[in-house]
């Protein structure tokens, strides 16, 4: 499936997708030793009740893990507190079904380092009072939070509309997850990583977040 949705890619011009924060903090120590560094990542905050984000992994799971799983290097994170893992293990049997979930991790953690991750994202909501949020986030081998400068659509451009940004995708709005997060913009991610294996990529026409107006 990775390697369709990169082929979609193939012959467009395209744009890669922005940088909107060079600051994501590494996870905290687990004992699976996952990492964000060196992996395209896609991050999420589930709390202390992750029952409770049936719908929103469930949608992770169907609309975005299923399609990207097979390309090298991508994960998705979960991270939880520790007092969430009998819960996280009856949410994992849910999700599951017959899938290959080994890209799939849940990293347990310290209320202050959930806290301390979540910080280092660039974000319009704070984290819920049981740390967990419905959005997941992109962070790619570096580290580096990916996005959008500018969400606008065509119709808003046209009207000249005021630019605004789209740090964290929700995973309770389907049509987010499946045409925004799975069909554009992890897409476009792929495919920069497979041009600079290759070779081919421009990184001169990458938007980086510097270019933000604070």
């Amino acid at each position: 499936m990775a390697f369709i949705i990169i082929m979609m890619l193939s012959k467009d011009n395209y744009n890669p997708l922005d940088i909107v924060n060079k600051n994501v903090k590494e996870l905290p120590n687990n004992e699976e030793n996952i990492s964000l560094k060196n992996h395209i990542t896609l991050l999420a905050f589930f709390g202390k009740n992750p029952l409770q984000h049936s719908v929103a992994a469930l949608n992770l799971k169907e609309l975005v893990y299923d399609r990207t799983k097979g390309f090298k290097k991508f994960q998705v994170v979960v991270l939880l507190p520790k007092e969430a893992k009998a819960e996280a293990e009856q949410l994992l049997k849910q999700i599951k079904s017959y899938e290959d979930l080994r890209f799939w991790h849940f990293v347990y953690a310290d209320d202050a380092d959930i806290k301390s991750v979540y910080n280092s994202l660039k974000t319009h909501e704070p984290l819920s009072a049981s740390l967990s949020t419905n959005s997941v986030f992109i962070v790619d081998k570096d580290r580096y939070q990916r996005g959008r400068l500018d969400d606008r659509t065509k119709k808003e451009i046209e009207e000249k509309k005021p630019s605004y940004p789209l740090y964290g995708y929700d995973c309770i709005a389907v049509s987010e997850l499946k045409n925004k997060l799975a069909a554009e913009d992890m897409r476009v991610l792929f495919k920069e990583y497979r041009d600079k294996r290759t070779g081919k990529f421009e990184g001169s026409t990458t938007r980086r977040a510097d270019d933000l107006k604070n």
